[in-house]
């Protein structure tokens, strides 16, 4: 895990210093071959770092003796700096990926750019191994639990009345109880991480949301 960890770090530090970066893109490359990457999964941010491992490990699988990293963007809009670090002229590493609906256009046009020809559809992105959530990572894994059983995860993390109090905000009146799920993940700092694993942790392996399914199936 250490190894994997550092080659995150170096990735991360390399895709913020520009590709043209001589000493990040040596370190990057040596952390990669420390670590054995052989295949990249970019996704948006922390907490769909936390679902894919955790799904993973409950597949019975272990990415990290596997080759597979994943690798967080830190938004979107870095998609093009980390696709430039992972191609021929970076990394040399396949690469996957994983991201919101909102999001899905910033894949599209820079994937596009990069000989695959245009991505019109999802189904264009699928091709190239990358995935879309419906609404968001969340979303998909409210939905694949089921609002009322998520209401009951709350309720195990000591999260229950906060989100009773949040309910009765004026913005949240009139939304639905998976909406409310959704936008509550968001109010604190670390919540969408620690939901990531808890809601993957409770998840039906019959029910996984198909964007993480076809994702891990890839990869």
């Amino acid at each position: 895990m250490e190894a994997t960890r550092n080659f995150r770090s170096a990735a991360v530090a390399w895709a913020a210093r520009g590709a043209d970066d001589t000493s990040a893109a040596e370190t990057a490359r040596a952390r990669a071959a420390d670590a054995g990457v052989r295949r990249i999964v970019l996704v948006e941010g922390d907490s769909d770092l936390v679902a894919v491992e955790t799904l993973a490990a409950r597949q019975g699988r272990r990415l990290e003796a596997e080759g597979v990293c994943v690798l967080p963007l830190g938004g979107a809009m870095s998609i093009g700096r980390f696709l430039a670090l992972c191609g021929p002229d970076g990394l040399d590493i396949p690469v996957a990926g994983l991201c919101d609906a909102g999001e899905a256009h910033c894949f599209r046009r820079v994937l596009g750019r990069t000989g695959a020809g245009p991505q019109r559809t999802l189904a264009d992105l699928e091709r190239l191994g990358f995935y879309v959530c419906e609404a968001d990572l969340e979303d998909e894994l409210i939905r694949g639990l089921s609002p009322e059983t998520v209401v009951g995860i709350l309720g195990e993390q000591g999260d229950l009345r906060s989100f009773r109090t949040f309910q009765k905000q004026p913005a949240q009146r009139d939304r639905g109880l998976p909406r409310q799920l959704q936008r509550f993940m968001g109010t604190r700092s670390g919540r969408k991480s620690l939901y990531a694993r808890a809601f993957v942790e409770h998840l039906d392996l019959d029910r996984v949301p198909r964007p993480l399914d076809r994702l891990l199936a890839h990869v």
